[in-house]
């Protein structure tokens, strides 16, 4: 399963040949370059370590230097590995022409990490109310979370206030246009 790493620069929007206006997400795809080659024999398994977006030498550990000098690359921020049916060596750069004959990708990564926030903004409740009765303090609270005695607790799943964000988020089948080192990738609908 061939692979990139790359950074999400923005949002734009595209017209579909029916006149529809499809939000597209522009994500920046590489160059990344072969840091590390993984073999059957030395390591159990075959995979390449690509390397992505610069960084500052004194920022990486004497450890990392080793593995970047040894593939001829400056240090890099990302690195992640990826298994290839094609060959590559030490120090190749692979570009977002690999992924020419795809249609379809799937993108994996984290979201924006945005803290502890209420049931408004995390599952978009819409409060109990402003001009309610003696009610001055809970415009932007959940309400009830559940009945009294009976069952007597809180079920499992009850949406509540809590960390946002920040999680691991995987996004299949979608859709890809590609222009020079940007993949422009939005929602098949």
């Amino acid at each position: 399963m061939p692979g990139l790493i790359g950074k999400k620069i923005g949002m734009t929007s595209v017209f579909s040949a029916d006149g529809k206006n499809i939000p597209c997400t522009v994500i920046e795809v590489g160059p990344c370059v072969v840091t590390q080659v993984k073999t059957v024999e030395k390591d159990g398994y075959k995979a390449y370590q690509l390397g992505f977006e610069e960084a500052k030498e004194k920022r990486t550990s004497q450890p990392m230097m080793g593995i970047f000098k040894k593939a001829g690359t400056t240090p890099k921020k990302h690195l992640a590995e990826f298994k290839f049916d094609e060959e590559y060596n030490l120090g190749d750069t692979i570009t977002v022409e690999i992924f020419n004959d795809c249609k379809f990708v799937d993108v994996i990564g984290t979201s924006k990490g945005k803290g502890f926030q209420g049931v408004v903004k995390r599952h978009g409740f819409g409060g109990v109310g402003q001009s309610t009765h003696g009610q001055d303090d809970r415009a932007r609270k959940p309400g009830s979370i559940g009945a009294c005695s009976y069952p007597a607790k809180v079920f499992k799943g009850m949406r509540m206030g809590g960390q946002m964000g920040g999680a691991f988020k995987r996004k299949e089948d979608m859709h890809r246009m590609a222009e020079a080192n940007r993949a422009f990738a939005h929602f098949r609908f």
